[in-house]
């Protein structure tokens, strides 16, 4: 084979990541990307979410459905877009976990950010099951219901941000209460943590997501 044919494979094998690259270029399109972590939504849904209009969502979207991350389904008079599998999901994670550790303008950002060290639980999934298997530990998804019926984590309890003071007595006093939301820089877990504290709780949040552990959660 000439070697023009390898550089040929080369240039367009490369060329296609780069698309990958490029797509993941815009912290729009990032964000984006996280949100359909959580569950399939419409453009107007999407919009709402990241503060943008519903064509620059869109602009996103299209430029995420090219390099074939995400796809989309007509959905009545609306388009409905998910992720093209659980590798994007999982791909995202990474990148997130990179960056954390090599640029330290984030690591900053975060620290100064959340600003209390005594709010994060740091768990890894084994750590997890076996501090709730053993009455340790209640795990609460204060996400939307919508999102935690997409996917959570095993043995976690839905109590949405925007109902948490509602469901207080679903809280035992006697144990830690352990929030977790999207993931690293999702600011619900954070809240309600906060909150619960505020009311004598025992609670932390834990910077996962359903992804980041790699655990199957029940799926609606």
């Amino acid at each position: 084979m000439a070697s023009s044919s390898f550089r040929h494979f080369k240039d367009t094998a490369y060329a296609h990541l780069a698309q990958v690259g490029k797509a993941l270029s815009s912290p729009a399109r990032l964000e984006i990307l996280e949100l359909l972590a959580q569950a399939p939504r419409t453009v107007e849904v999407v919009a709402g979410e990241i503060h943008q209009s519903v064509a620059n969502t869109s602009h996103h979207l299209q430029s995420l459905k090219r390099a074939e991350l995400v796809r989309s389904q007509r959905d009545g008079l609306h388009v409905r877009y998910s992720l093209a599998g659980d590798d994007v999901a999982a791909l995202l994670v990474r990148l997130q976990a990179v960056a954390q550790h090599h640029i330290a303008g984030l690591e900053k950002l975060t620290r100064e950010f959340f600003d209390e060290p005594q709010d994060l639980e740091s768990l890894d999934a084994a750590t997890l099951r076996a501090r709730m298997d053993a009455g340790e530990v209640v795990l609460i998804d204060v996400r939307p219901r919508v999102e935690f019926e997409e996917g959570h984590l095993a043995g976690a309890l839905s109590i949405p941000l925007s109902e948490l003071e509602a469901h207080l007595d679903e809280l035992p006093r006697d144990r830690e209460i352990v929030a977790y939301c999207r993931g690293p820089f999702c600011t619900f877990s954070a809240e309600a943590a906060r909150r619960l504290r505020e009311l004598g709780y025992d609670a932390r949040r834990a910077d996962i997501s359903v992804h980041s552990l790699g655990e199957s959660g029940a799926r609606a």
